[in-house]
């Protein structure tokens, strides 16, 4: 297997950064545009990317549209709401501050990627800005802007993502109490777990 390990092998295949179109480079903005602001106020799903000692994490978040909030053109802000509690993303942000967002809109093929830095807070007024049915976040992380740009379509496109007639009936994948069973030798999971699901979720959304 042929493996590239430099650089310069890299541009022989895919040319050089310095002579990309300049719609590959004109999108980049240090801050929240007006138009990049519209994007981020209907996107109710974003994938979080955060690094650390033990490596990368990617964790999906979500909630209603608008979910970040832009709190200046530079600043933003993601309520840490209720998980599976292993804190992944927040231990790396702790320890590295360097994050990213990728935002997914239904029905769009534009997505929209940030890369900055971010810290936790505890602000008990910000906390409970971010209440719903009367239950705050712990923490809501803070995210400075570094660069933020668009993505173009070809990957939602290639993939026909938002089409409702490629959607996979779930009765054909593991459940998750399929899944646990398995991999802890049937000490947790199985059918109960999925039974409970609905309740514990409703329970414990916020």
């Amino acid at each position: 297997m042929s493996v590239i390990e430099t650089i310069e092998q890299l541009e022989e295949i895919y040319g050089r950064f310095d002579d990309i179109g300049e719609a590959s480079t004109a999108k980049v903005a240090d801050c929240v545009t007006a138009q990049y602001r519209r994007l981020i106020e209907v996107s109710p799903f974003a994938a979080l990317a955060t690094t650390g000692p033990e490596g990368l994490d990617c964790s999906p978040r979500g909630d209603k549209p608008g979910f970040v909030r832009i709190h200046d053109e530079r600043t933003l802000m993601m309520p840490d709401r209720r998980g599976n509690n292993r804190v992944d993303s927040l231990r790396n942000i702790v320890r590295d501050p360097k994050i990213a967002l990728l935002f997914l809109i239904p029905g769009a093929g534009t997505t929209l990627r940030i890369n900055g830095t971010a810290h936790l807070s505890t602000d008990p007024d910000l906390l409970a800005s971010f209440a719903v049915e009367e239950k705050a976040p712990r923490t809501v992380i803070v995210m400075t802007v570094g660069e933020i740009y668009f993505q173009c379509a070809r990957a939602i496109v290639r993939s026909d993502l938002w089409n409702p007639d490629k959607r996979v009936d779930p009765k054909t994948l593991p459940t998750p109490g399929e899944i646990l069973a398995e991999m802890s030798e049937r000490r947790v999971g199985g059918p109960e777990y999925d039974r409970q699901w609905p309740e514990r979720a409703r329970q414990t959304m916020w």
